[in-house]
C-alpha cells in the first residue's frame, strides 16, 4: 500500500532538517499510517481531517484497550504532522491544538544498584575473546556516560579521545554534546579498538556486516549473557537501565538536575525531573542526619562525661 503523500512529505522533512533516525521515522510512518486508515473510514484523508475526527480517533484508540503511553505517543505524531501541514501551507489550521494528551501515570525508570553494576563490569570481563571486550567496553561507556544505547553504538572509531578525557556524542536531532569519560571506559574502549580485526574501522562497535555499526539487538543479547554470568535477572537489564542508573547514581552521590540534562541530552528539563524522586530521598535522609529537631525527635544526644 503507498504511503499518503502528505505523510511521505512530512517523513521526508523530518530526515532531512531534523535528522530524524530511521526507528524514529519508521514509528510516526506506522502512527500517521494508522490515522490516515482512520480517515478513510470517516471518509476523509489525513491532511483534512478536523478536529472532530481527531478526538474520534483518540476514543477509538482508547476503546481498543491502548495504553495512555500509546494514545499520547499518537498524538504527538499527530501534532507534528498537522504542525508540518500548517507551515507548509497545505492548511490553514491545526485540528489538534485544543485536544489534550490522556494522562499518564507516573512510572519510575527501572535501574540497578551500584553493587550491580560493579558485578555486571567483572562479569564481562570474563566472557571471552572479542565478545568480552565488547561488553566490558559497551558497559564501561554507558556507565560512564549514560549516553543512549543507539549514540554509543554509532560512535566512530575516531571519536575515542587518545589523550583528552572529553567525548563528543551526536544525539537526537543531530544535537551535540561533550560528556567526560573515565579511565576505565577509555582504556577498554582503546583496547576494543586495538583488536578489531577490521582495521581501520569505521565504528567503535562493528556489526557482523562491514562498514556497519553493531545493531541494538545484537548488544542487549550480549548485556543478557554478561546478566547471567554476573547472577542478575537478565529481565532487568537493558542498555537503557544502565542509562537510568547513571542518572540515579550522579544525582545520589550530589549532582544537580541541570548538570544532568547536559549529560543526558535532554533537551527540556522536564524530562530529567523524572529523577527528582532520588533527590527527594537524598534531601530526606540530609535532613533526618543533620537537622535538629530531627536529632531530638531521634532521642536525646549521649552525654559525654
Amino acid at each position: 500500500m503507498a504511503l499518503e503523500r502528505h505523510i511521505e512529505a512530512f517523513l521526508e522533512s523530518m530526515v532531512a532538517e531534523r535528522g530524524a533516525a530511521q526507528n524514529t521515522v519508521l514509528a510516526y510512518q506506522a502512527d500517521l499510517a494508522d490515522f490516515a486508515a482512520f480517515c478513510a473510514s470517516r471518509g476523509s484523508g489525513p491532511a483534512a481531517a478536523d478536529a472532530t475526527i481527531v478526538t474520534d480517533y483518540l476514543a477509538s484508540l482508547a476503546a481498543a484497550g491502548l495504553s495512555a503511553r500509546t494514545q499520547a505517543r499518537r498524538l504527538s505524531a499527530l501534532r507534528q504532522f498537522q504542525r508540518f501541514l500548517l507551515r507548509d501551507g497545505q492548511r490553514h489550521d491545526d485540528p489538534t491544538s485544543l485536544t489534550s494528551s490522556p494522562k499518564q501515570p507516573r512510572t519510575l525508570p527501572k535501574t540497578i544498584s551500584e553493587a550491580e553494576v560493579s558485578a555486571l563490569l567483572a562479569a564481562a570481563g570474563t566472557l571471552p575473546g572479542a565478545s568480552g571486550r565488547v561488553a566490558e567496553a559497551g558497559l564501561e561507556i554507558l556507565y560512564a556516560t549514560g549516553m543512549r544505547i543507539s549514540e554509543m553504538l554509532e560512535l566512530p572509531a575516531h571519536a575515542l579521545p587518545l589523550d583528552g578525557n572529553m567525548l563528543l556524542i551526536r544525539g537526537k536531532g543531530g544535537r551535540e554534546r561533550i560528556v567526560p569519560l573515565s579511565a576505565a571506559a577509555r582504556d577498554a574502549a582503546k583496547t576494543l579498538l586495538d583488536t578489531n580485526p577490521e582495521r581501520p574501522a569505521r565504528y567503535l562497535f562493528p556489526g557482523r556486516r562491514k562498514g556497519m555499526p553493531m545493531t541494538r539487538q545484537a548488544f542487549a543479547r550480549l548485556l543478557k549473557r554478561v546478566a547471567l554470568a554476573a547472577g542478575i535477572d537478565p529481565g532487568r537489564l537493558s542498555p537503557h537501565a544502565l542509562r537510568h542508573a547513571f542518572a540515579t547514581h550522579l544525582l545520589a552521590h550530589g549532582a544537580d538536575l541541570r548538570s544532568l540534562q547536559t549529560l543526558l541530552g535532554h533537551a527540556d528539563i522536564s524530562t530529567t525531573q523524572i529523577y527528582t524522586h532520588v533527590l527527594a530521598e537524598r534531601l530526606q535522609k540530609l535532613m533526618e542526619e543533620h537537622h535538629p529537631m530531627a536529632r531530638e525527635a531521634s532521642g536525646p544526644a549521649e552525654q559525654i562525661p
